[in-house]
């Protein structure tokens, strides 16, 4: 059964609440797939710019659509750290566990606990995915009927994961941070029986192609889908703005690209 928030009044619930799975920017800890063509500093930096823009979304998102904005974090001391570097209206939830699926799990549970009628989990990498596609979500999660809503990433992964119960299967025998995530997770869904809502796709920001692309989105008017307009995160652009002049981001950059191809 599920348990309510006390003194939670049901009717001023949102109907969908989003939680970006996060962790607190720690050089050398937090986005070190980044590392290179960035240093452990400035991936901390780009990890913290991230998850403001990310955050401004769910609430831009929120204005449009039944939504509640939280930020399921890691490590469990790290509160502080988002407190002072995110909006009061965005809520925090402990989900610290060895496996990052239990993680996903436990954050659905508590959005479902908190009175949502449905809850999405979200990457905090991406931080120009269209606000409308949060939107869309709240929107399909808020028909009648159990289903799963995801949002396929370019690497195989997924950068977005909504339901309306918490579907434990989900999120076993799943192979983390591979290309297989997304495909697998289809997979249960169809064990499940469950109608799947397939967003389009987006990226998320761990390679140097990922940064060229968030470079050329920032700064050059370009989207990594022609259709699809994508959000204006200002924490990342002025970032990035600052890395590119105040260093030589830009030639980092080219020289790691050139490397790899040349693997």
């Amino acid at each position: 059964m599920r348990t309510m928030v006390p003194d939670m009044e049901i009717a001023a619930v949102p109907s969908c609440g989003i939680a970006v799975m996060a962790k607190a920017s720690t050089p050398g800890r937090t986005k070190t797939r980044l590392v290179p063509p960035l240093t452990s500093e400035e991936a901390a930096q780009c990890n913290t710019a991230f998850l403001r823009d990310v955050a401004d979304n769910i609430l831009a998102a929120s204005a449009q659509a039944s939504i509640a904005g939280y930020v399921a974090f890691g490590p469990p001391d790290s509160r502080p750290f988002f407190q002072e570097n995110l909006p009061s209206e965005i809520a925090l939830i402990d989900a610290w566990y060895p496996n990052f699926g239990d993680c996903l799990l436990s954050a659905i549970v508590q959005l479902l606990d908190r009175g949502h009628g449905s809850a999405v989990v979200l990457n905090s990498d991406s931080p120009t995915l269209p606000t409308l596609l949060l939107i869309e979500t709240a929107n399909v999660l808020a028909r009648p009927g159990d289903r799963l809503v995801l949002g396929p990433a370019d690497d195989g992964g997924y950068y977005l994961l909504g339901v309306k119960h918490a579907h434990r299967r989900l999120f076993q025998d799943i192979t983390w941070s591979t290309e297989h995530v997304a495909r697998q997770t289809l997979d249960r869904a169809a064990e499940l029986e469950l109608p799947v809502h397939i967003l389009p796709k987006w990226y998320d920001i761990d390679d140097t192609g990922a940064l060229k692309m968030l470079q050329a989105e920032l700064f050059e008017g370009q989207s990594f889908a022609l259709d699809l307009r994508p959000n204006q995160p200002q924490y990342t652009r002025i970032l990035m703005q600052a890395l590119i002049e105040g260093s030589d981001l830009h030639q980092r950059l080219s020289c790691n690209a050139f490397r790899r191809a040349a693997e």
